[in-house]
């Protein structure tokens, strides 16, 4: 690109399409006539040229309320244009033949293809890269032709493309190749939690990632800081009573505050914690039932009295009866042990750990939400002060992590290369090839084999992950893997 690039015109198009382009959803629209490459122009939404049929019959059902909001958005008064494109390609389509193809690709159904076509007698496709405006212009007239010329023209110094290169690239390559969605399914999903995203973060960060997944967004997600995740920063000072009697706070409230963030605690890593077996006189702390039993006692303070053992067994026996003893026992609490604690711990086999390794399990999952397996965990679960226990398996998760996020890397590595050596705009590679890299540019030993590199791949490329692309061979070796996203572990 230039240093800068001067908007003077642009073109109209409906409303729906031009918020397709926008949400990275589709990177193609419909011209009446030839439109010669590499030509600029911003994007002015109207709603025209989609009355050839009812809007359900010409839009697919998984876009169509996307479609309703955006016709609805257009003012008869005044138009805001937000976008501009440069036109990639410009494809003709002469024949219904090829129709039924490309409408999975686009927002379109193969009904509103042909009526199209029947109608115009011809379509041409146009292949654009949509950039954000630096500003929005606003227009007061109603566009009554396929291009307009706008009074101020807009100079943009910087483009800000709404897909990177290696996505538009990968894009660009299925349409022309008519290669069908590799996840349809998800699409489906993505739509039906789009109502979400407004009211429900998690659902939005949900709608983020499989809009990267899918080639909707580029493959480096901003990771904001998630507001509803601040309470983990309090777990451990929840948990020493000093800092709540600074605030005026009994030391019957300070242990209730800390049960309570306890029990999210465990809630967030996955234990299902019982409401029945709440705390106070007489009553457990907390209660997990799954993924197997654990019964938590809560210590705020400096330290962990000697009795917290004697009072877990008690208050145990009595609310659990046999099935107390087959349950796993915890205690959490800040400060050192007491060497009778430790001893009567052992014997009544009952795991202790501080407050902050507590805290340092919960950040791991917020930080990566599929890090914690509990039924791993399980094992690191052994009577005694076990905050060592805890540090081992968390090392060991992030170096798990870790591992995944080279070999992602080493796929992204050889396409790079690729870009550099040929004009390829979609590169994929086997599991030989990548272990070949991976192992030449790796401090790990012993270096990896291909068994263990294709199953991590697999694993990379599932939808439920979908850091990695993958062309299913006829065996393991023929299977090919491309790069979609980073997994960031800083």
């Amino acid at each position: 690109m230039n240093n800068f690039v001067v908007i003077n015109t642009a073109i109209c198009l409906p409303a729906p399409d031009i918020e397709a382009l926008i949400q990275g959803r589709s990177i193609v629209a419909m011209s009446k006539n030839y439109i010669v490459p590499e030509r600029q122009f911003a994007l002015c939404p109207t709603d025209a040229s989609i009355n050839v049929l009812p809007i359900e019959q010409y839009y697919h059902s998984n876009f169509l309320a996307t479609a309703e909001i955006a016709l609805a958005q257009v003012s008869a008064e005044t138009i805001s244009l937000n976008a501009w494109v440069t036109c990639e390609k410009c494809e003709p389509l002469h024949s219904t033949e090829s129709l039924s193809a490309l409408s999975p690709l686009t927002i379109w159904t193969t009904e509103a293809l042909q009526e199209i076509l029947r109608q115009r007698h011809n379509i041409f496709l146009l292949y654009l890269r949509v950039y954000q405006l630096p500003k929005l212009i606003t227009l007061s007239i109603k566009a009554n032709s396929q291009f307009i010329y706008l009074k101020e023209p807009s100079t943009i110094y910087e483009a800000k493309p709404v897909l990177n290169d290696r996505t538009f690239a990968q894009r660009k390559h299925q349409l022309e190749n008519r290669q069908p969605p590799l996840h349809p399914e998800l699409e489906e999903l993505q739509s039906a939690i789009a109502s979400l995203t407004i009211s429900q973060p998690a659902a939005k960060q949900l709608d983020d990632d499989i809009k990267v997944f899918l080639g909707w967004n580029s493959d480096k997600l901003i990771k904001q800081a998630d507001p509803n995740l601040a309470w983990i920063n309090d777990i451990a000072k929840l948990g020493d009573r000093s800092i709540e009697k600074d605030e005026g706070k009994s030391n019957y409230q300070a242990g209730t505050d800390f049960e309570i963030i306890a029990h999210r605690s465990l809630d967030f890593l996955g234990f299902k914690v019982e409401e029945n077996y709440k705390g106070g006189a007489g009553g457990l702390d907390l209660f997990c039932s799954q993924p197997y039993p654990l019964v938590c006692e809560c210590k705020a303070g400096k330290s962990i009295p000697d009795r917290a053992v004697e009072e877990l067994d008690r208050i145990g026996k009595r609310h659990l009866k046999e099935n107390y003893l087959q349950a796993l026992r915890l205690i959490i609490g800040p400060g050192q042990p007491t060497k009778n604690l430790k001893e009567s711990a052992q014997i009544s086999k009952i795991s202790i750990i501080n407050v902050m390794t507590l805290q340092k399990l919960v950040e791991l999952k917020a930080k990566h939400p599929g890090a914690i397996n509990l039924v791993e965990l399980q094992q690191y679960l052994e009577p005694g002060q076990i905050d060592y226990k805890i540090d081992e398996y968390i090392d060991k998760a992030e170096k798990e992590i870790k591992l995944r996020s080279q070999m992602i890397t080493a796929v992204k590595e050889l396409s790079e290369q690729d870009n550099e050596t040929s004009k390829a705009t979609h590169q994929s590679f086997t599991v030989i090839e990548i272990r070949v890299h991976y192992n030449a540019n790796s401090t790990h030993n012993p270096k990896l084999n291909d068994e263990v590199v294709h199953d991590l791949l697999i694993e990379l490329s599932s939808p439920l992950t979908g850091y990695l692309g993958r062309i299913k061979g006829s065996d393991w070796k023929s299977d090919r893997f491309d790069f979609l996203r980073n997994l960031p572990i800083n």
